[in-house]
């Protein structure tokens, strides 16, 4: 598979193999997780269970959006953020307001007082709290099929229209200002080519048929809808350390599971316990762009 349509005719999932029982395909798979588009480096990337399976190096894509977070997402990692690392960040918060109640060391009470939001508290003039908004996306010829997480970063959602390109909070308005709705359509996702950072630019190609339309407003209200847009995160390792413990779990720490080991020698030192570390006519009108 070598991009991210589903067959390479560019044929849609016929109904009589939607909804299969099917334990051979996963149990070759595995345990896969959940399903989410990438845009690292500026290639569309199908990351299933945090592993890339397919990419597609073209400069634009086709969805339907499905469904949306609310409000806009805000992470704070300590340190330089390395994209890839399985690193949790220090601080978050799911809808941009507060941090999360898990969050054991949050760095303002309110996100909009909070000094990591604050114009160069991060690289250059960068915030070093990352603003993202989840979406809950499925491939033009696959609406019915499945829903994919898509995370789109501060430059993609913030800033103003430049014609028909639109980050997607300008592309909303848009589309709230005509009265159309996002489910509705096939929204296409478009590189901007002039920006040295991954940037995504959004404009509507089409009004789904009514039979499209239908299968996309029931796949909005499923679970995968809800787990694409869901915001969980767990506290790194070295945070976890920073809770208060109750009374009586104080003196030691938790010792976790590891798999079993041969019992060392009686004359062998034990070793002391390691800390645990811590989503029609007005359409007629757009161009493409190229």
């Amino acid at each position: 598979m070598s991009n991210l349509t589903l067959f390479s005719s560019g044929e849609s999932l016929p109904d009589y193999l939607r909804d299969v029982a099917d334990s051979t395909t996963k149990d070759i798979a595995g345990s896969s997780g959940g399903k989410q588009i990438s845009i690292k480096g500026g290639v569309w990337r199908m990351v299933v269970g945090g592993e890339e399976v397919a990419k597609n190096e073209d400069r634009s894509m086709n969805f339907v959006i499905l469904a949306t977070s609310k409000g806009v997402s805000r992470t704070y990692y300590e340190g330089k953020y390395e994209e890839g690392k399985d690193a949790k960040p220090a601080c978050w918060s799911a809808e941009g307001n507060v941090p999360n109640a898990e969050v054991t060391n949050p760095q303002s009470a309110t996100c909009a007082t909070c000094p990591k939001n604050i114009e160069g508290s991060g690289d250059g003039k960068a915030r070093a709290c990352r603003y993202s908004k989840r979406l809950a996306v499925a491939l033009e010829n696959d609406i019915g099929g499945n829903i994919y997480r898509l995370s789109v970063p501060a430059k993609s959602y913030f800033g103003k229209a430049d014609g028909d390109k639109m980050p997607l909070q300008a592309f909303g308005k848009f589309l709230s200002g005509h009265g159309l709705p996002i489910t509705g359509l096939v929204t296409e996702a478009r590189f901007d080519t002039s920006e040295a950072v991954p940037v995504m630019k959004f404009r509507a190609v089409r009004p789904l048929t009514r039979g499209e339309w239908e299968i996309a407003k029931a796949q909005s209200t499923t679970e995968d809808a809800k787990q694409a847009i869901e915001f969980k995160m767990v506290p790194s390792r070295e945070n976890t350390t920073q809770a208060a413990l109750p009374a009586a779990f104080s003196e030691a720490p938790a010792k976790p599971m590891d798999e079993p080991t041969k019992r060392p020698k009686a004359s062998a030192a034990a070793p002391a316990p390691m800390p645990a570390k811590n989503v029609a006519d007005i359409l007629s009108d757009w161009s493409v762009d190229e």
